[in-house]
């Protein structure tokens, strides 16, 4: 049987709920600082989310939400205008402390640590987004626990494409089937089970109606002790919140 190695997380409301009280607030401020009318409110958000990658989401705003929209100069060097000052704007946030990791997120990558098993992120963000996220929530000298971490433009293609999975599995050395990935979106899973990735999904309110199918285990978080954990589709866990046994059993019958 094949030993469980390596967790590999994805970051946007899987680590954290930054899509909504994060991103889009960032997004918001950087089109109040450059003088654009552009407003994005948390139904126009969701709807934006069917994409991945920020550059790539003002992108499909512009062609299938604000078509009316001209620009005398070249629209890509706007894209990337935008998407520097939005991330400045981001890391701000983080850095003000005013968003913290989902339940049990801190406990189990403690877990993770004690067993051994290593650990790895792999998300479509950029790399300063997550530096800003790890730091600000479990300290700078959290970075150093990651053997991995897959971000940004590191690779051609983002999710759904499974280019970020591969690299983080070549850069760990590992199989595919030595780890296990935690998601929390259609995109994510469709990545991940494409880099042949046993997947758990922890989803949130922006997700909550995506098709998961490829997921082992479908939860709305990881839980607490105080805080128990619902397994809405896929396989049981023994308690009431995810645990590292819980996840070796997982693996084992994935």
């Amino acid at each position: 049987m094949t030993q469980l190695k390596a967790i590999i997380f994805d970051v946007d409301g899987t680590l954290a709920e930054t899509e909504r009280d994060g991103h889009r607030i960032a997004f918001n401020q950087t089109f109040d600082d450059v003088g654009l009318d552009w407003h994005w409110d948390e139904d126009l958000y969701g709807k934006l989310l069917a994409v991945t990658g920020g550059k790539e989401r003002i992108r499909y705003f512009l062609t299938d939400f604000n078509t009316n929209f001209s620009y005398d100069g070249k629209i890509d060097d706007l894209i990337k205008e935008l998407h520097a000052k939005k991330t400045k704007h981001y890391v701000a946030l983080l850095q003000s402390k005013t968003i913290s990791l989902r339940p049990g997120v801190v406990r189990l990558i403690n877990e993770l640590r004690e067993a051994g098993i290593r650990l790895a992120i792999a998300t479509t963000t950029t790399p300063e987004n997550v530096t800003a996220l790890v730091s600000s929530t479990l300290g700078e000298h959290a970075l150093e626990w990651f053997d991995c971490i897959a971000a940004g433009d590191i690779v051609p293609a983002k999710k759904p494409a499974s280019d970020i999975f591969d690299y983080c599995l070549q850069q760990l050395g590992l199989s595919a089937d030595e780890c296990i990935v935690f998601e929390d979106s259609a995109n994510g899973v469709i990545s991940s089970c494409a880099a042949n990735i046993p997947t758990i999904v922890t989803l949130n309110n922006y997700t909550k109606d995506d098709n998961f199918t490829g997921a082992m285990t479908v939860l709305d978080h990881l839980g607490e002790p105080d805080l128990p954990c619902k397994v809405l589709n896929g396989l049981k866990i023994t308690g009431d919140y995810i645990q590292v046994e819980d996840l070796k059993v997982l693996h084992a019958q994935a």
